[in-house]
């Protein structure tokens, strides 16, 4: 088990560990990581590099992300998903997807720091934002279907756990299905 955590300052690293020892090291840096603070630019293709970089045996890769921010992303996605199995975690809040009619807003742009005053009492508004919330939600679960990903989606006002056992439940079932017709092959390689 490894680590990559990013998103306030410099990434931190942990190197893949086998067994108990890498457990309780990467519970410790989540530990530690939960309690940054902090935004500013992060690149996921950047550290979706240093992790193809890391993982030299081949393996289970999951990434945990909202995947908001430049598409940069892709090509090193697929380069990782050559060699490793990639699970890609999209983790949605409710709240980004549409705006509530609250009157004059100042929203700012955490990576940035752009700001930008809206009234979203008006309906013209609210519905352009939710379409274009919707549009890049799209975008990127067609670039993690073109990399090859495995793709779930966890909402902040769900039954997370709920959702990600049954969607893994579902990849366990088909990989299993997936060999047992492999098996069933007569010595020529025609199927039976």
């Amino acid at each position: 088990l490894g680590l990559i955590a990013f998103g306030a300052g410099e990434p931190r690293v942990q190197r893949p560990r086998q067994g108990r020892i890498g457990l309780l090291s990467l519970l410790a840096e989540l530990r530690r990581g939960a309690a940054d603070e902090g935004g500013g630019r992060t690149s996921l293709g950047t550290v979706v590099k240093t992790t193809t970089a890391l993982g030299r045996q081949r393996g289970m890769i999951v990434i945990v992300s909202d995947f908001r921010g430049e598409l940069d992303w892709e090509g090193p996605l697929k380069a990782l998903r050559a060699r490793h199995g990639v699970l890609a975690v999209e983790i949605r809040d409710p709240r980004e997807m549409e705006l509530v009619p609250a009157g004059d807003l100042w929203l700012v742009d955490p990576e940035t720091g752009r700001q930008v005053q809206i009234d979203t009492r008006k309906r013209r508004i609210r519905q352009r934002f939710a379409a274009a919330a919707e549009r890049e939600r799209a975008e990127v679960a067609d670039a993690l279907r073109r990399a090859g990903a495995d793709h779930v989606v966890l909402s902040t006002d769900g039954d997370w756990l709920k959702t990600l056992s049954g969607h893994l439940r579902r990849g366990e079932a088909s990989l299993r299905a997936g060999t047992s017709t492999r098996k069933v092959r007569s010595r020529t390689g025609r199927p039976m």
